[in-house]
């Protein structure tokens, strides 16, 4: 359990929730539209998940 926290307060899992978050609120405000959200939150959390994945296939993720 202690290490699923540790994964989660990463860095990258940091910021991927952070943005995830600032884009919602802006998008809820109506500052951006959704299709902007929607591009913004696929490429993070995209890069986020990809780079997990390839962690996990041993490679050289950033």
């Amino acid at each position: 359990m202690k290490q699923r926290l540790d994964k989660l307060l990463s860095v990258k899992s940091i910021i991927t929730i952070f943005c995830t978050l600032i884009f919602t609120c802006l998008t809820l405000r109506g500052t951006i539209s959704g299709q902007e959200f929607l591009t913004v939150f696929t490429v993070v959390v995209g890069f986020y998940f990809g780079t997990q994945a390839e962690r996990k296939n041993g490679g050289d993720a950033v």
